[in-house]
């Protein structure tokens, strides 16, 4: 593929609700283009932008692909977005090097929860947006009714600059409301024929098109004061004027289409071209450069500078990054430094991917976006700059995991296997996280959702060759005591030759919670010889560490030795630690011994109609709700202390209670004591678990 100006490059992510048609519309734009030669999936389930075995397996788009083709002199840099809540993480990495997202909206089905949730991060980025009207091909299709639906959702910026005509299975062409043309569509060629606006829909077409001239002309005065003269505005004077408010994220336009017959598909390549803003008419990208912050403008002259948005391992190939170029050309063998690890990596070979196809290019101008292979010490993220000039570009949000399970190998080997393949997936997936608790002795995989880490356990197999096992994830719990107690340690033991002898008295009392341990030297008169007396400290901490009597560690106890006895030839730091742990667990053992579970703090984000729902469900998780307050418009924010072991899968509980229109979010806040009619359940299955061990 040639090389493009960036003032002739669009960088277009196709947003939107899973099954609204955005991987269709992608298959059609790169079909009417020329970029291939068929349309729609073949035979064993594949497209262009779905070609993993887990996608073609669902039939639904997993990860974001790109797919680069070529209209009216422009080069379209296409990103077809999963749609779906569990793969937002690649939703954040497209818009940050987009600059139009089109957002593919069912006309069957109108505005889903996963639009309204790309909306809304899309206005947070401040991302460009136009509204591709899918499907009204189809029965029940209604295009006003989806156009309202859009106007109460997303504001008075939402214009339509077509109508559809024919209605469901009739729909055959569009109404261009700029132009007072009609684009007939027949066949399955995706071409269309000009002609006149039909008679029935000429009156309705009229008024839309004023209505429509009136909003454009609003944002410049020159042309609202000769549109108020009588002056007819020309529609290319129009289009700029209308291409100025797509920039500035104030006006979205609405088009018409059904991407599986083909109809719309060349007008909306047409005004993503005309309309759509290149790089170069959006913001200069803000780095860091030491403590400054500073701006980049988008110049195929400047010094090069590129950004890893994605970052895909690949068993055979290697390591795949797709980057965009901020400025400056990169050209092939160029090398650059990594802002971040500051090693020097040299880009051996540029090209673009369709799809899993590569193509490769003589060159990567500012605003364009392509790969390269092997990088060794670049992920997602990262920045790479000329050598001796640490800029750094800012990351990419990525939303913070909302579901944990625990991840084993089925097979005992394959433990470097699991966290080698485990890390290599992060490097492509931002959105995963992976972590070794070592208090419970699991490997945690959180991720946002239960397709989101089963997909992962699939790619594990196929990419890595591991079969994995999953298992509840288990409650860091806690014990300590609520009075006073003592007991003496004593530990005794003959073998041939010296024994083994030491005694330690000890009192624990309990500590305010969050205190920890303290350990008290209240020896006199030499009892226990002072050289002995870290081992008895060191000896109550192992048995806290190990256990209470709910096996469990222990915290905020002060253990306190006040008297001892020793031998002179058998005592040793061995039975002084010896005695000190058994003295402990006998100690603690009559203190009152109760058990403590975490308590996390947790921020709820619902439409107002479902806060009755939540806060009910939550105080029936025995969370106790310290608030709400609004969050913007029709949504409030509960905030509430749940118990952590509640809520392990609150994800998938939430999302089934809202309707997917719930989102929060959950730190560790404190540990508190454990309803008595609870700790049984707990202990009991804490020692299934330790006789299966």
């Amino acid at each position: 593929m040639k090389s493009f100006p960036p003032a002739k490059i669009r960088n277009v992510a196709l947003v939107g609700h899973g099954g609204a048609g955005k991987t269709s519309l992608a298959e059609a734009l790169l079909f009417c283009s020329g970029a291939i030669n068929r349309h729609g999936r073949v035979e064993d389930g594949t497209t262009t932008t779905d070609f993993d075995p887990e996608e073609i397996k669902r039939g639904i788009s997993l990860s974001m692909a790109l797919a680069p083709l070529e209209h009216a002199g422009h080069k379209l840099n296409v990103l077809d977005v999963p749609g779906y809540a569990d793969f937002v993480g690649d939703l954040y990495a497209a818009l940050r090097v987009a600059d139009l997202a089109v957002f593919v909206v069912s006309a069957v089905e109108g505005v889903e929860v996963q639009t309204e949730a790309a909306w809304r991060i899309a206005a947070d980025l401040d991302v460009p947006r136009m509204i591709y009207l899918n499907k009204l091909d189809r029965e029940r299709a209604s295009f006003q009714r989806t156009l309202d639906d859009l106007r109460e959702k997303f504001g008075v910026g939402v214009a339509p600059l077509e109508l559809p005509i024919g209605e469901e299975t009739a729909f055959h062409g569009v109404a261009d409301l700029l132009s007072d043309t009609a684009f007939l569509y027949d066949g399955d060629s995706g071409k269309s024929n000009q002609g006149e606006i039909p008679d029935d829909m000429a009156d309705l077409e009229h008024q839309v098109h004023d209505n429509l001239v009136e909003g454009i002309v609003v944002a410049d005065d020159d042309l609202m004061e000769r549109y108020l003269e009588g002056e007819t505005i020309e529609p290319k004077e129009l289009e700029e004027t209308l291409a100025k408010g797509v920039a500035e994220a104030s006006v979205f336009p609405v088009v018409c289409g059904a991407a599986t017959k083909l109809i719309g598909v060349d007008r909306l390549a047409d005004l993503i071209c005309e309309i759509g803003p290149s790089p170069l008419d959006r913001p200069p990208v803000e780095v860091q450069a030491g403590d400054n912050t500073t701006e980049v403008a988008c110049d195929p002259n400047g010094q090069p500078l590129a950004f890893v948005f994605r970052t895909v391992a690949d068993p055979y190939v290697g390591k795949v990054s797709f980057l965009k170029v901020l400025s400056g050309t990169v050209k092939p063998d160029a090398q650059l430094s990594n802002s971040r690890t500051h090693q020097d990596e040299r880009l051996h070979g540029l090209f673009t991917m369709r799809g899993k196809e590569q193509d490769n290019v003589p060159e990567l101008p500012a605003g364009d976006i392509g790969a390269v292979a092997k990088l060794a010490n670049t992920g997602t993220g990262d920045t790479l700059a000329p050598k001796g000039t640490p800029v750094v570009v800012p990351p990419i949000e990525s939303p913070e995991p909302i579901l944990s399970i625990a991840i084993l190998p089925k097979s005992k080997g394959d433990e470097d296997k699991l966290m080698t393949g485990l890390h290599r997936l992060q490097d492509e997936d931002p959105a995963l996280r992976v972590r070794r608790d070592d208090e419970t002795h699991q490997t945690l995989l959180s991720g946002m959702g239960e397709t989101h880490l089963s997909i992962v356990a699939e790619r594990l197999s196929r990419k890595f060759g591991v079969e994995v096992e999953t298992e509840d994830v288990k409650v860091p719990f806690r014990e300590t005591i609520t009075s006073e107690a003592e007991a003496e340690g004593k530990y005794k033991k003959q073998t041939g030759g010296h024994g083994q002898f030491g005694v330690a008295f000890l009192r624990v009392e309990p500590l305010e919670r969050g205190q920890g341990f303290e350990f008290v030297d209240k020896i006199v008169g030499g009892a226990i010889p002072r050289q002995f007396i870290p081992a008895v400290e060191k000896g109550v901490a192992e048995a806290m560490s190990t256990g209470g009597v709910y096996g469990f560690p222990v915290v905020d106890v002060r253990a306190t030795v006040f008297d001892g006895k020793f031998h002179s030839v058998d005592s040793s730091e061995m039975s002084f630690k010896m005695a000190g742990s058994l003295g402990f667990r006998e100690a603690m053992a009559k203190a009152g011994p109760v058990l403590l579970e975490p308590i996390s703090l947790l921020e709820v984000t619902v439409p107002l109609a479902y806060q009755g729902d939540v806060m009910g469900d939550l105080n029936s998780r025995r969370g106790r709700v310290q608030g709400t307050e609004s969050a913007g418009v029709d949504e409030q924010t509960i905030t509430a202390l749940v118990p952590t072991s509640e809520i392990l899968r609150y994800a998938i509980d939430l999302r089934s209670l809202t309707g997917g229109r719930g989102r929060f979010k959950v730190e560790h806040d404190h540990y508190d004591l454990m309803p008595s009619h609870l700790v049984d359940k707990v202990a009991k299955a804490r020692e299934e678990e330790n006789a299966n061990a």
